[in-house]
């Protein structure tokens, strides 16, 4: 176990696609959310509060409905070693957007561990429980995971209605067709690969099977 002055404040920042998808507006990115920023704005609230040794723990490109993201389990290793004095996330998203296991991360494992956790943008700290800010919290974290599931929803939907739109569904082309030199947002089929695709087709068909 070390000393409070040895322990480190843990800055930890995630960004899902689905995140990124969002902040594109008016055919721009917005940075708000991107990971720099967030590395950035954690690092000068840890300096100007004078919180001990920061330390950055990244997951780009990883869903908030999951904790089982490599970043966060590394972070969760430090704390459970006792090695983390403060957590800090830009804000409540950041940490994750399943409202039932947020909710004991913030409520039972850190407090557990004897850490602190701070939300910048929600004006959470778990050191002040009486904050009308901490009272909604629980709220917050229950509207972020309804937005995860919504966009889920959503981009189902979208590519439903692409699909039978006849439109692709991935950026990847399948073996055995190319883009069109017309129209790149068409396939159409490579002869030399289709060729292979064929026999393939016809040596599972007389029993070789789909191996």
């Amino acid at each position: 176990m070390l000393r409070a002055t040895e322990k480190i404040t843990a800055l930890y920042c995630r960004l899902s696609v689905e995140d990124t998808k969002d902040e594109k507006k008016n055919g721009k990115e917005a940075p708000s959310n991107s990971v720099q920023h967030q590395q950035v704005m954690l690092m000068q609230y840890a300096k100007a509060n004078r919180l001990p040794n920061p330390t950055c723990f990244i997951d780009d490109g990883y869903s908030g409905v999951t904790y089982d993201r490599p970043g966060f389990q590394k972070m969760l290793s430090e704390i459970e070693a006792g090695n983390v004095s403060t957590v800090i996330t830009k804000d409540l998203s950041r940490l994750g957007r399943n409202s039932a296991l947020t909710g004991l991360y913030i409520n039972y494992t850190f407090p557990q561990y004897g850490v602190r956790y701070i939300a910048v943008n929600d004006h959470f700290d778990i050191i002040d429980p009486n904050s009308t800010d901490n009272d909604i919290a629980g709220i917050k974290n229950w509207f972020n995971e309804f937005f995860a599931k919504d966009t889920s929803r959503k981009i189902r939907a979208v590519n439903k209605a692409k699909g039978e739109r006849g439109e692709r569904l991935t950026t990847n082309i399948p073996y055995g067709y190319k883009a069109s030199s017309d129209n790149p947002k068409e396939w159409v089929i490579d002869e030399e690969a289709a060729k292979i695709v064929r026999r393939i087709f016809t040596l599972c068909m007389e029993g070789k099977g789909p191996s």
